[in-house]
């Protein structure tokens, strides 16, 4: 039978011994406990209780049908309240990827704190600058950062970044300082995986092709390089925030600094968020850094 209408009644009424009883246990009128413990007899084509004026009797059917629909009334509670504790102590494992540099730096602290709080969770991570195939590989959220390609995935926006270009003084004082995207051609600007950095020109993009004398796939190098006074580098906000705010490296070309990217957290749409995916994407919601609009940061003059 998958009509469970009047289990709840039926139940009711034997354990109060009464209609009455079972209706004020329920919050329901006695003539609703009636209909529905008769429409479950109906259905059953079994008698439940004998009815006089003075009492109620469970019937030897009744007697074994109420065992049964008690254990499944339990197990429904049990269930509510694992949902329940889960809710406010989750459990279970999250499968998450990230860019390598961003997931370092900002999210997989963040994971760990999220981790002391909530210690009975398990995290598997993986961290890796290739675009991984969220269902095939079973992950449970990816976070992903710029433009989005993949529509098949719901997106929530976690937090921004932005590109700075950026040197140091010592480069500024030796070479001078560039004012138009043309004056890079006379530069040393050091690329990592791409030859093409971007702007943003008369409310256009514009990718522009510079060129030096080193090419390197990390960003921490070529900080390093840009400190030493070798050269231009253009470079998402975490890579150089501090650098910025102590003067050490200083921005160019603010004018055509290209709009703010999101940074998004991806999860397949066919798929229920759990409440523990909830809770760790508001938690990164919360504390993932913004793009340093607002920061201190020191532009050349």
């Amino acid at each position: 039978m998958s009509d469970w209408r009047g289990v709840s009644e039926f139940v009711a009424v034997v354990e109060t011994e009464s209609f009455t009883g079972a209706a004020k246990r329920l919050g329901l009128s006695v003539a609703q406990v009636s209909r529905q413990v008769s429409e479950l007899e109906d259905r059953l084509e079994a008698k439940l209780f004998y009815r006089t004026t003075r009492k109620v009797t469970v019937t030897e059917v009744a007697a074994v049908y109420y065992q049964h629909c008690r254990s499944v009334l339990d197990g429904l509670a049990d269930a509510e309240r694992a949902i329940s504790d889960l809710q406010s102590s989750p459990r279970g494992k999250i499968k998450l990827t990230a860019p390598i540099t961003y997931g370092e730096e900002s999210v997989m602290p963040l994971v760990n704190d999220f981790l002391k709080l909530y210690p009975q969770l398990e995290i598997d991570c993986q961290l890796s600058n290739h675009t991984v195939d969220i269902l095939a590989e079973s992950y449970d959220l990816a976070i992903r950062v710029g433009n989005l390609r993949d529509s098949s995935m719901i997106a929530k926006k976690l937090s921004s970044r932005r590109r700075y270009v950026c040197a140091s003084p010592e480069y500024l004082d030796r070479y001078g300082m560039p004012h138009t995207l043309a004056e890079l051609d006379s530069h040393n600007c050091l690329t990592g995986a791409s030859e093409y950095w971007r702007f943003h020109e008369k409310n256009k993009l514009r990718t522009v092709r510079v060129t030096g004398n080193i090419h390197c796939n990390s960003g921490y190098a070529l900080v390093d390089a840009a400190l030493k006074g070798l050269g231009i580098i253009q470079l998402p906000d975490y890579y150089v925030v501090s650098y910025l705010e102590r003067g050490d490296l200083l921005t160019l070309l603010d004018t055509y600094q290209e709009p703010e990217e999101g940074i998004w957290a991806l999860y397949p749409q066919n798929r229920h968020l759990s409440p523990k995916l909830k809770l760790l994407l508001k938690y990164l919601a919360d504390h993932l850094p913004d793009s340093l609009r607002n920061a201190g940061v020191v532009a050349a003059r």
